[in-house]
């Protein structure tokens, strides 16, 4: 792969000039181009079979661009050119680069978070529990599965049917005597030998041959012990297997759609309308449906139906395995490219097909519909935010409806476990990808300071703030801050923000009014006498809602860091000392502290413990002071 940078002579001009300027440096060659604005933004990546050819078509200004195109080339200042050997190459390339980039004129999968898989472990006793992330544990993975709900809810009924632990491996080893999970028959309690390995490992295969489609096999062996059971008179044992037939099927009724003729496929269906798309994705593995995704790319009014759908399946598989077969809506620009790509990334043939009838039409069809319900409600919901953000325009005296409401709290017991939590708010909604959460480092903070603690959040924000994104470019600047607090917060706050250098972000201050009654809020502006909304005014409601759901984040994160700190043991610190010695040293000296208070003689005492770990852990105490 080679690379040619713009021209260094390219003349401070935008538009079909520009792009003319550069055919007599380019030839036939495949290759991704890139076009920059006046200040070398990326407004588009696109790839080629010939970029001379396709760099040509942008040049003339009497070809038929669409409005996007037009009003593209009209920005472009400069290009960039990457040849490659294969056009194969090229699509794989501008993937990476749309994703990367997120030019303004490219269509872009905004959400693309890692599937779950259910995995079975490599243990003599298998533990069967939710994997997300790079598949490096050894141990069998089935999957992915839509949500974690998905998982959740099949996990439950497995557990029923097979009675597979889910425990840790310190967790099981060093059990004495059975969980709570045997009690309520989820469990068959291997940790204390209360099944021998060949049942066990028989439970283990018929849950993977039913998480492999087999799961009508399953169900009649099951049946058959039933009978088995009922003959021999063993009733109790009958009904337990029973339950476990029930828990089987209600999988399977849960999962819906389970295709006889469709073994392995991803089903994608478009549905594009006033300018907005939704692409729904039903994960289908082992002949059962394993859940469905909604994703709304961002397009443009004039963008095809082919143009989205290849973007979307480009830069969904950049990051995850594709299926044997994908099931489309539409046709994309270039199929066999794209089958081309994704067999060379999965090692083994992949198909795109766009079926016109049988059953994978029936998948098809009751995606696309789940698309244009999952698209008409996000455009209700989407129409009633952008309203709502018109109000609070108006009420708050902003220049325009706000892209981007940061709203922050505080959470603290008498100071201890103290956090700071933003929250951020837009056109679509919550943008909980968005959210952060600030431990408070401040030692010279008095406890319960929540003045000094806004202080560090909000200085910790900007500070990043100005070094990734000083010309505010991004998007990632607020148009609006929410304080929660009255005028003394605000003016706290308009300090800190004169400190970083910025006088311009607005902001307010949403304090409780009388008798502290929600509802009666009073709203607090720099160098402005506070106001408040009528009590049925929607603006009200909606402050509140944000109000509300930065006081969740923030309790839930201060609840999640309390906890972690009264459950953690200074032994876990310890190199060396794992859950086996951890335990024997506590039944030795009864606390973690009067292992912290021991000499060498009495560590070297506890069975398990060598002289070498006996000074580790001497070290470790005494070096912490």
């Amino acid at each position: 792969m080679s690379e040619a940078g713009d021209s260094a002579d390219a003349a401070p001009q935008r538009g079909y000039e520009v792009i003319h300027g550069y055919l007599k440096t380019l030839d036939s060659s495949p290759g991704v181009y890139r076009m920059l604005d006046d200040q070398s933004r990326v407004l588009y990546v696109g790839k080629a079979r010939n970029l001379k050819a396709r760099v040509s078509s942008y040049s003339r200004p009497s070809a038929q661009h669409s409005r996007r195109i037009a009003r593209m080339i009209s920005e472009t200042a400069s290009m960039m050119f990457l040849t490659t050997r294969t056009e194969t190459e090229a699509l794989l390339l501008e993937q990476n680069l749309i994703k990367q980039l997120k030019p303004k004129f490219n269509v872009l999968l905004r959400d693309d978070k890692s599937f779950p898989n259910i995995m079975v472990t490599d243990h003599a006793f298998p533990q069967i529990r939710k994997h997300r992330g790079a598949k490096t544990e050894k141990g069998a993975y089935y999957g992915p599965f839509a949500s974690a709900g998905a998982v959740n809810r099949t996990l439950n009924q497995l557990q029923k049917v097979f009675l597979l632990r889910n425990c840790s491996d310190s967790m099981f080893e060093g059990r004495t005597r059975p969980c709570l999970l045997y009690q309520i028959k989820r469990c068959s309690a291997p940790c204390v030998g209360y099944v021998s390995p060949e049942d066990y490992a028989a439970s283990v295969r018929d849950a993977q041959r039913f998480l492999s489609g087999k799961s009508t096999a399953v169900q009649e062996t099951l049946a058959a012990q039933m009978m088995e059971a009922s003959e021999a008179m063993e009733f109790e044992r009958a009904a337990a297997l029973r339950d476990r037939i029930r828990a089987l099927t209600q999988v399977q009724t849960v999962q819906g759609i389970n295709p006889r003729s469709v073994a392995e496929a991803d089903v994608i269906a478009l549905h594009m309308e006033n300018g907005q798309a939704c692409v729904q994705v039903f994960f289908i593995r082992a002949n059962q449906n394993w859940g469905n995704k909604d994703y709304y790319p961002r397009v443009g009014e004039d963008v095809e139906a082919a143009e989205v759908l290849e973007a979307f399946v480009g830069q969904f598989y950049d990051t995850k395995e594709p299926p044997r077969l994908l099931l489309l809506s539409h046709e994309i620009e270039n199929p066999d490219l794209m089958c081309e790509a994704l067999t060379g990334k999965l090692g083994r043939k992949v198909e795109i097909a766009v079926p016109l009838r049988g059953e994978k039409a029936e998948l098809i069809e009751g995606a696309a519909r789940n698309a244009r319900e999952s698209l008409a409600r996000r455009m209700s919901e989407t129409a009633t935010q952008a309203k709502l953000l018109r109000g609070v325009a108006e009420a708050f005296g902003l220049d325009g409806p706000p892209q981007r409401i940061e709203v922050y709290d505080n959470s603290h017991i008498m100071g201890t476990n103290a956090v700071g939590a933003m929250i951020v708010a837009g056109p679509d909604g919550f943008m909980k990808n968005q959210y952060r959460k600030y431990n408070i480092r401040g030692e010279d903070l008095v406890p319960g300071d929540d003045f000094g603690m806004m202080k560090e959040v909000l200085s910790r924000r900007f500070t990043r703030l100005l070094k990734e994104d000083p010309e505010r470019d991004k998007g990632l600047w607020p148009d609006l801050l929410l304080i929660d607090g009255g005028a003394g917060q605000v003016s706290a706050v308009a300090e800190i923000m004169r400190e970083h250098g910025v006088e311009d972000v607005p902001m307010v201050g949403v304090a409780k009014g009388i008798d502290r009654d929600a509802g009666k809020e009073e709203f607090h502006r720099v160098g402005q006498r506070p106001f408040a909304l009528r009590h049925n005014d929607p603006v009200l409601y909606f402050i509140q809602r944000l109000r509300d759901e930065a006081h969740r984040f923030a309790i839930g994160t201060h609840r999640a860091k309390r906890a972690k700190s009264q459950m953690a043991n200074p032994l876990d610190e310890v190199p060396g000392v794992g859950a086996s010695r951890k335990r024997a040293l506590l039944a030795h000296f009864g606390s973690a502290k009067a292992v912290s208070r021991a000499n060498l003689a009495d560590l070297r005492a506890v069975d398990g413990v060598s002289a070498a770990l006996a000074e580790r852990i001497y070290a470790f105490f005494h070096e912490q002071g």
